[in-house]
């Protein structure tokens, strides 16, 4: 697939790539993450903040999708952001995706303030969103069959199957970078993944119509 069959995505992966390589280089990475990244705490609080330009509260889930903590994080969510996203997005077409990714990205950060409404930790990178595009491949355009469990039905049962994958792999990386499971915003996983899946059906039916 060509970059110009999924533009959305690829530049999306390529603006977390220069962003993160112009921080890198700079030393700008902390302030950025501090200024840029999701505070929940910031919300409704007197929380002490660095002098200096803040982005406001409402924005930060988009600014913090777009900051990342160290290579292996932007590594691995610029390449399954790349490989799902551009499967996704030929089909869905670049302004579903964009719904798809923001409300990934805001519903990444809903949990995660719901989770733990008084961290002052800084919450960064695409997983958010990119976990939404990993509920609707699961839910819809995976080839892939999983029986069903009980009363819940076999694609649904995949979609769970690959969330619990993708979150084990970022821990995974959480550890390797010596954070463990404090590196990884698991709620923010879960939320974008539910984001995913409440989207898939009504950005199908907006994308080909009622069928």
């Amino acid at each position: 697939m060509k970059p110009q069959d999924a533009p959305l995505v690829t530049g999306y992966a390529l603006a977390c790539v220069i962003i993160f390589v112009l921080l890198s280089i700079t030393g700008f990475q902390i302030d950025a993450i501090v200024r840029g990244g999701f505070i929940p705490a910031r919300l409704g609080t007197d929380l002490i903040l660095p002098p200096g330009a803040m982005v406001p509260f409402a924005l930060t889930p988009l600014s913090s999708a777009l900051l990342h903590g160290g290579v292996l994080h932007i590594v691995f969510n610029v390449l399954v952001l790349l490989f799902i996203g551009r499967q996704l997005e030929a089909p869905l077409g670049s302004k579903a995706m964009a719904v798809l990714l923001v409300a990934g990205a805001y519903g990444g950060a809903l949990a995660q303030y719901l989770a733990d409404p008084a961290s002052a930790v800084p919450m960064i990178g695409a997983s958010g969103a990119i976990s939404a595009l990993i509920a609707v491949f699961a839910l819809i355009f995976s080839r892939s069959r999983a029986a069903a469990i009980g009363p819940i039905p076999g694609h649904w049962v995949r979609a769970l199957w690959l969330a619990a994958a993708w979150i084990g792999l970022q821990l995974l990386i959480g550890f390797a970078g010596g954070g463990g499971f404090g590196a990884v915003a698991i709620w923010a996983h879960v939320g974008g993944f539910l984001a995913g899946l409440f989207l898939a059906r009504p950005l199908l039916r907006w994308r080909f119509g009622a069928r």
